[in-house]
């Protein structure tokens, strides 16, 4: 195909040398499609915070909100789990959303907030990575893909101002140091990189904890997966916008691994082997695997 016949079907700022973001690209030529645009840059005075209606004249507003992820490093890498539930205020709206996705080969991101917000971003954060890989040659940083983040969530800050946040977890392997790093975020885009582990979202307080007690700088990938599902289950246990386990439906979180290898999501069938071993123990131990010292020795 020439350059003439080409030219004919695009337009010619497609074939102009540019900037390698795929979002400034869009704003410049065509602004009507980023997320926000056309007028849905605000939301309506008076929207409900963190998923609930509020009254606003004769109508109300009301959207979906999905909750817990949680994040462990391990020897070589990072793992990332999120539950399966989003809530509308006091109903549950889905059971089984998925809030864990890859970002690229080597990172992941997980959200917390406004459910469709977040997947819209989500979207438009894994098509910036592919669109900068496609024009440079090569991928960003992992630092570099964090402040890429940190630019679309300082994006949505007039509609968080109105309830309507989203709050990511972004997580991945950082080829410079042979590392998995984690990094979190407030809704004003501000960057912030966790050590060992994290959690955001309504059932964070409780997964934190859970991640506290039973974290190991030592532990291999299998041991962090353990990890990530007991904090899961202990912030179901004491979140009702958590969703634990559904094992009559074989709902179960999703969990993605990301090392040298790239990022894996853990297959169904392995998960469920985990939660079986998890719910059995439970039923021995309501509150869950006591800490243990480097021996393994249970501490008192």
């Amino acid at each position: 195909m020439t350059s003439e016949s080409q030219s004919s079907r695009l337009p010619a700022h497609y074939f102009t040398a540019g900037s390698s973001s795929f979002v400034e690209f869009l704003a410049a030529h065509a602004p009507e499609h980023l997320p926000g645009a056309a007028g849905r840059s605000s939301a309506p005075a008076g929207s409900g915070v963190g998923g609930q209606s509020a009254e606003r004249g004769s109508g109300q507003v009301s959207a979906p909100h999905g909750t817990t992820i949680v994040a462990s490093t391990f020897d070589g890498g990072v793992i990332m789990a999120g539950d399966r539930r989003a809530t509308m205020g006091n109903m549950i709206a889905q059971r089984d959303i998925e809030k864990v996705y890859p970002a690229d080969e080597l990172s992941v991101v997980g959200i917390a907030g406004t459910a469709g917000l977040a997947v819209e971003m989500v979207r438009l954060f894994q098509t910036e990575l592919e669109h900068f890989e496609k024009i440079e040659g090569m991928t960003l940083s992992l630092e570099g893909k964090a402040n890429r983040l940190s630019s679309f969530i300082r994006s949505n800050l007039g509609m968080a101002m109105q309830g309507l946040a989203v709050v990511p977890l972004f997580a991945g392997y950082d080829q410079a140091s042979d590392i998995g790093r984690i990094f979190s975020y407030d809704v004003t885009g501000g960057r912030y990189e966790e050590h060992d582990y994290y959690s955001v979202g309504s059932g964070s307080p409780f997964a934190r904890g859970s991640l506290k007690k039973l974290f190991r700088a030592e532990q291999d990938a299998d041991a962090a997966v353990r990890v990530c599902l007991q904090a899961l289950y202990d912030a179901a246990d004491d979140d009702s916008a958590t969703g634990g386990p559904d094992m009559t439906r074989r709902i179960f979180p999703v969990v993605y691994t990301v090392d040298a290898r790239g990022a894996r999501r853990i297959h169904e069938s392995e998960l469920q082997v985990l939660m079986d071993a998890v719910v059995d123990q439970r039923f021995q131990r309501p509150d869950g695997p006591v800490a243990t010292d480097p021996t393994g020795e249970a501490t008192s």
